[in-house]
Protein backbone atom coordinates (compact mmCIF):
# COMPACT_ATOMS: atom_id res chain seq x y z
CA UNK A 1 0.00 0.00 0.00
CA UNK A 2 2.68 2.27 0.98
CA UNK A 3 4.48 1.74 -2.55
CA UNK A 4 1.36 2.19 -4.11
CA UNK A 5 0.93 5.79 -2.45
CA UNK A 6 4.18 6.60 -3.24
CA UNK A 7 3.56 5.81 -6.62
CA UNK A 8 0.71 7.85 -6.72
CA UNK A 9 2.19 10.84 -5.41
CA UNK A 10 4.96 10.73 -7.88
CA UNK A 11 2.67 10.63 -10.60
CA UNK A 12 0.71 13.78 -9.47
CA UNK A 13 3.41 15.85 -8.70
CA UNK A 14 5.15 14.96 -12.40
CA UNK A 15 1.47 15.93 -13.78
CA UNK A 16 0.93 18.87 -11.96
CA UNK A 17 5.16 19.94 -13.23
CA UNK A 18 3.81 19.17 -16.63
CA UNK A 19 0.69 21.41 -16.31
CA UNK A 20 2.71 24.47 -14.70
CA UNK A 21 5.30 24.06 -17.28
CA UNK A 22 2.80 24.37 -20.22
CA UNK A 23 1.05 26.88 -18.72
CA UNK A 24 4.79 28.69 -18.58
CA UNK A 25 5.14 27.93 -22.46
CA UNK A 26 1.33 29.48 -22.67
CA UNK A 27 1.82 32.14 -21.20
CA UNK A 28 5.49 33.10 -22.76
CA UNK A 29 3.89 32.48 -26.55
CA UNK A 30 0.88 34.77 -25.40
CA UNK A 31 3.24 37.62 -24.23
CA UNK A 32 5.86 37.02 -27.80
CA UNK A 33 2.73 37.07 -29.64
CA UNK A 34 0.96 40.13 -28.08
CA UNK A 35 4.71 41.88 -29.08
CA UNK A 36 5.09 40.81 -32.15
CA UNK A 37 2.11 41.63 -33.19
CA UNK A 38 2.53 45.02 -31.60
CA UNK A 39 5.61 45.45 -33.68
CA UNK A 40 4.27 44.85 -36.53
CA UNK A 41 1.37 46.91 -36.34
CA UNK A 42 3.12 49.92 -35.27
CA UNK A 43 6.02 49.47 -38.38
CA UNK A 44 2.57 48.85 -40.25
CA UNK A 45 1.17 52.04 -39.04
CA UNK A 46 4.60 53.97 -39.82
CA UNK A 47 5.01 52.66 -43.16
CA UNK A 48 1.66 53.53 -44.10
CA UNK A 49 2.03 56.97 -42.64
CA UNK A 50 5.15 57.54 -44.21
CA UNK A 51 2.93 56.55 -47.84
CA UNK A 52 0.30 58.78 -47.02
CA UNK A 53 2.40 61.52 -46.66
CA UNK A 54 4.77 60.83 -49.71
CA UNK A 55 1.43 60.31 -51.85
CA UNK A 56 -0.24 63.85 -50.27
CA UNK A 57 2.95 66.08 -51.13
CA UNK A 58 3.65 64.42 -54.18
CA UNK A 59 7.62 62.93 -53.22
CA UNK A 60 9.15 59.91 -52.75
CA UNK A 61 8.96 58.04 -49.29
CA UNK A 62 13.21 58.48 -49.02
CA UNK A 63 12.26 62.07 -49.02
CA UNK A 64 9.63 61.81 -46.41
CA UNK A 65 12.08 59.39 -44.77
CA UNK A 66 14.90 61.76 -44.91
CA UNK A 67 13.05 65.06 -43.95
CA UNK A 68 11.65 63.28 -40.77
CA UNK A 69 14.70 61.48 -39.63
CA UNK A 70 17.55 64.60 -40.69
CA UNK A 71 19.94 62.27 -42.36
CA UNK A 72 20.72 63.13 -46.28
CA UNK A 73 20.57 65.58 -48.27
CA UNK A 74 17.48 66.79 -49.14
CA UNK A 75 16.25 70.90 -49.65
CA UNK A 76 15.52 72.77 -46.88
CA UNK A 77 11.57 73.84 -48.33
CA UNK A 78 11.04 70.29 -49.08
CA UNK A 79 12.17 69.83 -45.39
CA UNK A 80 9.92 72.50 -43.98
CA UNK A 81 6.94 71.41 -46.16
CA UNK A 82 6.83 68.08 -44.71
CA UNK A 83 7.38 68.41 -41.26
CA UNK A 84 4.65 70.97 -41.30
CA UNK A 85 2.40 68.76 -42.70
CA UNK A 86 3.47 66.43 -40.15
CA UNK A 87 3.45 68.82 -37.36
CA UNK A 88 -0.48 69.46 -38.57
CA UNK A 89 -1.12 65.65 -38.79
CA UNK A 90 0.03 65.01 -35.38
CA UNK A 91 -2.25 67.99 -33.96
CA UNK A 92 -5.18 66.65 -36.13
CA UNK A 93 -4.67 63.42 -34.19
CA UNK A 94 -4.20 64.71 -30.84
CA UNK A 95 -7.16 66.81 -31.05
CA UNK A 96 -9.34 63.36 -32.27
CA UNK A 97 -7.65 61.93 -29.51
CA UNK A 98 -8.86 64.25 -26.87
CA UNK A 99 -12.18 64.55 -28.58
CA UNK A 100 -12.17 60.31 -28.26
CA UNK A 101 -11.72 60.63 -24.63
CA UNK A 102 -13.97 63.04 -23.74
CA UNK A 103 -16.70 61.38 -25.77
CA UNK A 104 -15.41 58.05 -23.61
CA UNK A 105 -15.59 60.26 -20.75
CA UNK A 106 -19.34 60.83 -21.54
CA UNK A 107 -20.17 57.52 -21.85
CA UNK A 108 -19.64 56.56 -18.50
CA UNK A 109 -21.82 57.03 -15.76
CA UNK A 110 -21.04 59.07 -12.82
CA UNK A 111 -24.41 58.15 -11.02
CA UNK A 112 -24.84 61.54 -10.09
CA UNK A 113 -27.49 64.59 -10.93
CA UNK A 114 -26.70 67.97 -10.80
CA UNK A 115 -28.98 70.70 -8.96
CA UNK A 116 -28.56 74.75 -9.93
CA UNK A 117 -30.21 76.30 -7.11
CA UNK A 118 -30.85 80.00 -7.85
CA UNK A 119 -28.08 82.04 -5.92
CA UNK A 120 -30.63 84.39 -3.68
CA UNK A 121 -32.63 80.86 -2.76
CA UNK A 122 -30.06 81.17 0.41
CA UNK A 123 -29.96 85.32 0.81
CA UNK A 124 -34.08 85.20 0.63
CA UNK A 125 -34.69 81.91 2.30
CA UNK A 126 -37.52 81.16 -0.06
CA UNK A 127 -38.65 78.12 0.84
CA UNK A 128 -40.06 76.64 -2.28
CA UNK A 129 -36.67 75.59 -3.22
CA UNK A 130 -35.58 73.95 -0.12
CA UNK A 131 -38.51 71.56 -0.08
CA UNK A 132 -37.86 70.82 -4.37
CA UNK A 133 -34.54 70.18 -3.40
CA UNK A 134 -35.61 67.31 -0.46
CA UNK A 135 -38.12 66.03 -3.51
CA UNK A 136 -34.65 65.61 -5.67
CA UNK A 137 -33.14 64.08 -3.29
CA UNK A 138 -35.26 61.43 -1.99
CA UNK A 139 -36.15 60.52 -6.01
CA UNK A 140 -32.36 60.02 -6.02
CA UNK A 141 -31.70 57.90 -3.09
CA UNK A 142 -34.29 55.56 -3.84
CA UNK A 143 -32.81 54.65 -7.50
CA UNK A 144 -29.13 55.13 -5.95
CA UNK A 145 -28.42 58.13 -7.51
CA UNK A 146 -26.29 61.09 -5.74
CA UNK A 147 -26.86 65.16 -5.98
CA UNK A 148 -24.45 67.64 -6.86
CA UNK A 149 -25.55 71.20 -5.65
CA UNK A 150 -24.17 73.99 -7.36
CA UNK A 151 -25.89 77.87 -7.54
CA UNK A 152 -26.41 79.88 -10.91
CA UNK A 153 -28.56 82.55 -12.14
CA UNK A 154 -29.59 83.41 -15.67
CA UNK A 155 -26.20 84.69 -17.27
CA UNK A 156 -23.81 82.91 -14.30
CA UNK A 157 -23.41 79.35 -15.25
CA UNK A 158 -19.90 78.88 -14.47
CA UNK A 159 -21.17 76.29 -11.26
CA UNK A 160 -22.89 74.17 -13.98
CA UNK A 161 -19.72 74.23 -16.43
CA UNK A 162 -17.68 73.18 -13.91
CA UNK A 163 -19.60 69.93 -12.93
CA UNK A 164 -19.85 68.95 -16.64
CA UNK A 165 -16.39 69.67 -17.53
CA UNK A 166 -15.42 67.77 -15.28
CA UNK A 167 -17.56 64.85 -16.21
CA UNK A 168 -19.18 64.90 -12.76
CA UNK A 169 -22.30 64.59 -13.66
CA UNK A 170 -25.23 62.85 -15.80
CA UNK A 171 -27.51 65.25 -16.17
CA UNK A 172 -28.55 68.58 -14.57
CA UNK A 173 -31.79 69.87 -13.07
CA UNK A 174 -32.89 74.03 -12.84
CA UNK A 175 -34.90 75.12 -10.43
CA UNK A 176 -35.57 77.98 -12.21
CA UNK A 177 -36.66 78.99 -15.76
CA UNK A 178 -35.99 82.14 -17.06
CA UNK A 179 -36.40 84.78 -20.39
CA UNK A 180 -33.37 84.40 -21.27
CA UNK A 181 -31.25 81.68 -20.29
CA UNK A 182 -27.97 81.18 -20.61
CA UNK A 183 -27.26 78.18 -18.27
CA UNK A 184 -29.91 76.38 -20.15
CA UNK A 185 -28.45 76.93 -23.20
CA UNK A 186 -24.83 76.02 -22.50
CA UNK A 187 -26.05 72.35 -20.87
CA UNK A 188 -28.05 72.04 -24.49
CA UNK A 189 -25.14 72.69 -26.35
CA UNK A 190 -22.92 70.14 -24.35
CA UNK A 191 -25.57 67.69 -25.35
CA UNK A 192 -26.46 67.20 -21.39
CA UNK A 193 -29.46 65.85 -20.41
CA UNK A 194 -31.29 68.78 -19.04
CA UNK A 195 -34.56 69.11 -16.34
CA UNK A 196 -36.21 71.49 -14.90
CA UNK A 197 -38.32 72.41 -12.24
CA UNK A 198 -40.48 74.75 -14.20
CA UNK A 199 -41.26 75.17 -17.59
CA UNK A 200 -39.34 76.45 -20.75
CA UNK A 201 -40.04 76.38 -24.74
CA UNK A 202 -37.83 73.85 -25.50
CA UNK A 203 -39.53 70.55 -25.98
CA UNK A 204 -36.30 68.57 -25.74
CA UNK A 205 -36.10 69.76 -21.54
CA UNK A 206 -37.92 67.39 -19.21
CA UNK A 207 -40.20 69.59 -17.52
CA UNK A 208 -42.40 69.67 -14.18
CA UNK A 209 -44.64 72.53 -13.10
CA UNK A 210 -47.94 73.19 -12.31
CA UNK A 211 -50.53 75.46 -14.55
CA UNK A 212 -49.27 78.87 -12.80
CA UNK A 213 -51.41 80.98 -15.28
CA UNK A 214 -54.70 78.89 -14.44
CA UNK A 215 -53.75 79.50 -10.65
CA UNK A 216 -53.41 83.23 -11.25
CA UNK A 217 -56.74 83.24 -13.28
CA UNK A 218 -58.82 81.38 -10.73
CA UNK A 219 -57.44 83.04 -7.43
CA UNK A 220 -58.45 86.17 -9.32
CA UNK A 221 -61.59 85.12 -10.31
CA UNK A 222 -62.35 83.57 -6.83
CA UNK A 223 -61.28 87.25 -5.37
CA UNK A 224 -63.45 89.22 -7.54
CA UNK A 225 -66.60 86.52 -6.86
CA UNK A 226 -65.94 87.67 -3.11
CA UNK A 227 -66.86 91.16 -3.96
CA UNK A 228 -62.97 92.68 -4.54
CA UNK A 229 -62.51 95.01 -7.69
CA UNK A 230 -59.72 96.69 -7.34
CA UNK A 231 -56.25 94.84 -7.32
CA UNK A 232 -52.65 95.76 -6.68
CA UNK A 233 -50.26 92.73 -8.24
CA UNK A 234 -47.02 92.57 -6.92
CA UNK A 235 -44.47 90.46 -8.05
CA UNK A 236 -40.66 89.63 -8.48
CA UNK A 237 -38.70 89.53 -11.06
CA UNK A 238 -40.09 90.59 -14.73
CA UNK A 239 -37.34 87.81 -16.21
CA UNK A 240 -38.88 85.00 -14.01
CA UNK A 241 -41.12 82.97 -16.55
CA UNK A 242 -43.41 81.86 -13.94
CA UNK A 243 -43.78 85.65 -13.52
CA UNK A 244 -45.33 85.85 -16.80
CA UNK A 245 -47.77 83.72 -16.68
CA UNK A 246 -49.09 84.67 -13.40
CA UNK A 247 -49.55 88.25 -15.09
CA UNK A 248 -51.58 86.85 -18.01
CA UNK A 249 -53.65 84.73 -15.51
CA UNK A 250 -54.29 87.74 -13.75
CA UNK A 251 -55.27 89.82 -16.33
CA UNK A 252 -57.41 87.23 -17.95
CA UNK A 253 -59.60 87.21 -15.10
CA UNK A 254 -59.89 91.00 -15.56
CA UNK A 255 -61.38 91.17 -18.55
CA UNK A 256 -63.50 87.74 -18.37
CA UNK A 257 -65.66 89.76 -15.41
CA UNK A 258 -65.03 93.05 -17.70
CA UNK A 259 -62.84 94.91 -14.74
CA UNK A 260 -61.03 97.89 -15.84
CA UNK A 261 -57.37 97.19 -16.79
CA UNK A 262 -55.97 100.36 -16.04
CA UNK A 263 -57.43 100.81 -12.84
CA UNK A 264 -55.38 97.87 -11.22
CA UNK A 265 -52.04 98.27 -9.85
CA UNK A 266 -49.22 95.73 -11.03
CA UNK A 267 -46.05 96.27 -9.26
CA UNK A 268 -43.13 94.17 -10.49
CA UNK A 269 -39.82 93.58 -9.86
CA UNK A 270 -40.04 93.65 -6.17
CA UNK A 271 -37.11 92.83 -3.98
CA UNK A 272 -35.83 95.55 -1.70
CA UNK A 273 -37.46 95.90 1.32
CA UNK A 274 -37.02 99.52 1.25
CA UNK A 275 -39.62 100.17 -1.33
CA UNK A 276 -41.97 98.49 1.06
CA UNK A 277 -43.46 102.04 2.57
CA UNK A 278 -43.45 103.36 -0.83
CA UNK A 279 -45.56 100.35 -2.57
CA UNK A 280 -48.05 100.39 0.80
CA UNK A 281 -48.67 104.25 0.28
CA UNK A 282 -49.44 103.39 -3.91
CA UNK A 283 -51.61 100.42 -2.89
CA UNK A 284 -54.07 102.88 0.06
CA UNK A 285 -53.78 106.02 -2.19
CA UNK A 286 -55.54 104.10 -4.87
CA UNK A 287 -57.77 102.58 -2.49
CA UNK A 288 -56.68 98.90 -3.48
CA UNK A 289 -59.13 96.97 -1.95
CA UNK A 290 -57.22 93.18 -2.13
CA UNK A 291 -53.06 92.65 -2.67
CA UNK A 292 -52.28 89.79 -4.74
CA UNK A 293 -48.73 88.37 -3.91
CA UNK A 294 -46.68 86.95 -6.63
CA UNK A 295 -44.92 84.21 -3.69
CA UNK A 296 -44.97 83.68 0.23
CA UNK A 297 -41.94 85.77 0.22
CA UNK A 298 -43.40 88.78 -1.13
CA UNK A 299 -46.52 87.87 1.01
CA UNK A 300 -45.09 87.88 4.43
CA UNK A 301 -43.25 90.70 3.82
CA UNK A 302 -46.32 92.88 2.45
CA UNK A 303 -48.32 91.46 5.44
CA UNK A 304 -46.05 91.96 8.22
CA UNK A 305 -45.36 95.59 7.30
CA UNK A 306 -49.21 96.24 6.48
CA UNK A 307 -50.20 95.04 10.24
CA UNK A 308 -47.18 96.92 11.51
CA UNK A 309 -48.72 99.94 10.07
CA UNK A 310 -51.99 99.13 11.67
CA UNK A 311 -53.89 98.45 9.07
CA UNK A 312 -56.48 95.81 9.97
CA UNK A 313 -56.80 92.45 7.63
CA UNK A 314 -59.01 91.99 5.71
CA UNK A 315 -61.00 94.48 7.15
CA UNK A 316 -59.18 97.29 5.72
CA UNK A 317 -57.22 95.52 3.08
CA UNK A 318 -57.13 91.56 1.57
CA UNK A 319 -54.56 89.79 0.95
CA UNK A 320 -53.74 86.24 -0.96
CA UNK A 321 -50.37 84.81 -1.95
CA UNK A 322 -50.18 82.82 -5.46
CA UNK A 323 -47.78 80.21 -3.99
CA UNK A 324 -48.47 79.08 -0.50
CA UNK A 325 -45.56 78.47 1.34
CA UNK A 326 -44.37 77.86 5.32
CA UNK A 327 -43.59 81.33 6.12
CA UNK A 328 -47.04 82.34 5.96
CA UNK A 329 -47.87 79.61 8.25
CA UNK A 330 -47.07 82.43 11.43
CA UNK A 331 -50.06 84.79 10.27
CA UNK A 332 -53.35 85.23 11.55
CA UNK A 333 -55.48 85.72 9.82
CA UNK A 334 -54.55 82.70 7.65
CA UNK A 335 -53.49 83.40 4.09
CA UNK A 336 -55.74 82.90 1.00
CA UNK A 337 -52.77 81.38 -1.25
CA UNK A 338 -52.12 78.81 -4.06
CA UNK A 339 -51.05 75.39 -2.62
CA UNK A 340 -48.26 74.23 -4.81
CA UNK A 341 -46.33 70.75 -3.30
CA UNK A 342 -43.08 71.62 -4.48
CA UNK A 343 -41.39 68.55 -2.61
CA UNK A 344 -43.75 66.35 -4.92
CA UNK A 345 -42.58 68.49 -7.95
CA UNK A 346 -39.04 67.76 -6.66
CA UNK A 347 -39.56 64.29 -6.27
CA UNK A 348 -41.26 64.16 -9.89
CA UNK A 349 -38.83 65.95 -11.70
CA UNK A 350 -35.83 63.72 -10.04
CA UNK A 351 -37.75 60.34 -11.13
CA UNK A 352 -38.44 61.23 -14.73
CA UNK A 353 -34.43 62.40 -14.65
CA UNK A 354 -33.26 59.01 -13.79
CA UNK A 355 -35.46 57.12 -15.30
CA UNK A 356 -34.80 58.88 -19.03
CA UNK A 357 -31.07 58.45 -17.96
CA UNK A 358 -31.70 54.65 -17.46
CA UNK A 359 -33.05 54.17 -20.64
CA UNK A 360 -36.67 53.65 -18.55
CA UNK A 361 -40.39 55.10 -19.49
CA UNK A 362 -40.41 59.08 -18.63
CA UNK A 363 -42.84 61.65 -19.34
CA UNK A 364 -41.36 64.62 -20.82
CA UNK A 365 -43.36 67.29 -19.10
CA UNK A 366 -45.30 66.31 -16.16
CA UNK A 367 -48.58 69.10 -14.95
CA UNK A 368 -48.83 68.57 -11.15
CA UNK A 369 -52.15 69.76 -9.45
CA UNK A 370 -52.69 72.04 -7.28
CA UNK A 371 -54.92 73.13 -4.70
CA UNK A 372 -56.28 77.29 -3.96
CA UNK A 373 -57.10 77.56 -0.07
CA UNK A 374 -59.61 80.23 0.40
CA UNK A 375 -58.82 81.72 4.18
CA UNK A 376 -60.05 84.26 6.14
CA UNK A 377 -57.23 87.05 4.99
CA UNK A 378 -59.29 87.96 1.54
CA UNK A 379 -62.40 87.54 3.09
CA UNK A 380 -64.76 87.79 5.95
CA UNK A 381 -66.85 84.90 5.00
CA UNK A 382 -63.92 82.33 4.85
Amino acid sequence: MRWRDRRKNLSQQRQSNLTAINAGRTAKLTALSAFFLEKRWEKEIRKMTIEEIANELGVSKSTVSRALSGKGRIGKATIERIQAYVAAQDNLSNQYGEKKANDEKKLVKTGNIGVVIPADAYTDSIPFFQECLLGISEAAASENYNVIITTGTATDYSGAKQLVEDHKVDGMILMRSYDEDLTLEYLIKQGILVGMAGSCADGNVIQVDSDNNEAARRMTSMLIDCGYKKFALILGESTYRVNHERIEGFYQAIDRYGLAREQQLCIRNFKWMGLMDNIIHDVMSNKVECVICGDDVICSRMMSRLQAEGYRIPLDIGIASLYNGATLDCFTPAVTAVNILARQQGITIGKQMIHCLKGEIYNKKTMLDYEILLRKSAGRTF
